[in-house]
């Protein structure tokens, strides 16, 4: 089994931008083993701090070589451990407490020897005791030169690990200590935040479900330069996306064209351009999904002739002859079957709520998001969001302004009660 391939359990994100929504009042017991990455722990604690977890640090000897225990026991907060004694009178730092108290371990650096000491049963030092005690989700984050990662004995020693059920957070790709290219450098503390959380952002009834989300703008060409569009930069559906993979939801992401990629692996993406191209990928997708969101910005005409040149000015005006392009959301709605869930979008600028409640009713909705462009930092191109959610029996639930991450957590948790209820 080549991990490097990308074994099964395998994670590698590359995204900065950190949603820590679900690391809040958890515990983390972080390893740290001797390795010159061992810096990168002080940020890691810091992050995981912030995010509001709570963190204790447990060090091979080794480790505190590269890293004093004074700096992480003022980040974390609590002492750090680095033995089986605490002090001279021989009280011992209990192993098989520590590795109940955590709800989740992460040794991050960890070395080739610490890799083996685990995947072998060996326990000569706290850290690795405290790891075979352990009853909860373990993550490992290696860090070491690219010719010792290849070497097969240390994918040997992952694929072991690997198949006790731990999880990997492969290393990234860059210059090493040594001055080599390669795989083997620590993952960045900002994105093994986002694998933790998004460990916690599981969610058992989302398991099982397959999503469908519309997202983006559509582009309607005029000719091979020239193109008719809006403002969305598709930020709210990806955010959507990305909050359902995470619960554990098999995601399908029809885009328009967008600067954004998906991280979680938990989504297939299909690109599109226009609002029948878009129309025709999610007519295909939409019978095996039990969840439906609408967060496209799809245009709703379209030119009737698409010049094959570019067209030339002429004159001091230009009429266009434009068609009207399928209602997506209608059509579709119109097919829904029993058990599916359908969610819509309505971005408006006058009458909102009336509109909406329109719009839910004529496309056959369960539920419809409202956004306002009246609200300050709502609508196209914000990194916020202002909704209301009303559903079919026409119950109304308006939020605060918040980011788009975060309304995509209240989108879901409507969905998930409503998982929880059927």
């Amino acid at each position: 089994m080549n991990l490097i391939d990308g074994g099964l359990f395998y994670f590698n994100f590359t995204i900065k931008s950190i949603v820590k929504l679900n690391l809040k009042g958890k515990k983390i017991l972080l390893g740290i083993s001797g390795s010159i990455a061992a810096y990168k722990s002080a940020l890691l604690v810091r992050l995981l701090v912030k995010a509001e977890a709570e963190v204790r640090v447990v060090m091979t000897q080794s480790a505190t070589e590269f890293i004093t225990p004074l700096t992480l026991s003022t980040l974390s907060k609590n002492p750090v451990l680095a033995s089986f004694t605490k002090n001279d009178a021989g009280e011992w730092n209990n192993h098989v407490e520590l590795g109940l108290w955590a709800d989740l371990i992460i040794i991050a650096p960890a070395t080739a020897k610490t890799l083996s000491k685990c995947a072998g049963g060996h326990c000569d030092d706290l850290l690795t005791a405290i790891y075979l005690s352990a009853r909860c989700p373990v993550f490992f984050a290696p860090a070491m030169d690219v010719d010792m990662f290849k070497h097969p004995s240390t994918q040997h020693n992952i694929g072991k690990l690997v198949s006790y059920g731990n999880i990997f957070i492969s290393p990234e790709h860059g210059e090493l200590a040594s001055g080599l290219i390669g795989d083997g450098r620590l993952a960045e503390p900002e994105n093994i935040i986002k694998v933790l959380d998004a460990h916690f952002s599981q969610r058992p009834v989302a398991r099982s479900k397959r999503v469908l989300i519309t997202a983006g703008p559509t582009v309607e060409p005029l000719d091979p330069v020239r193109f008719i569009s809006n403002r969305s930069s598709g930020k709210m559906g990806y955010a959507i996306a990305e909050a359902f993979a995470a619960a554990g939801a098999h995601v399908t992401l029809v885009s328009g064209p967008t600067h954004l990629k998906a991280s979680n692996p938990n989504i297939h993406t299909i690109a599109v351009e226009t609002a029948n191209q878009m129309f025709n990928a999610a007519k295909e997708h939409f019978e095996a999904n039990d969840l439906i969101i609408f967060a496209a910005a799809v245009a709703d005409y379209t030119p009737s002739y698409v010049a094959e040149q570019k067209i030339k000015k002429q004159g001091d005006s230009m009429m266009l002859d434009l068609s009207k392009t399928t209602d997506i959301a209608g059509t579709l709605g119109a097919m829904k079957r029993p058990g599916q869930t359908i969610i819509g979008f309505a971005l408006e600028t006058e009458n909102e709520l009336n509109h909406a409640e329109d719009k839910l009713v004529r496309k056959n909705f369960d539920y419809i998001v409202l956004n306002s462009l009246n609200d300050p930092g709502a609508g196209f191109a914000h990194d916020t969001n202002k909704i209301t959610v009303i559903d079919k029996d026409k119950n109304v639930q308006r939020f605060d302004l918040k980011s788009k991450e975060e309304v995509a957590q209240d989108i879901l948790n409507i969905v998930l009660a409503k998982w929880s209820e059927a």
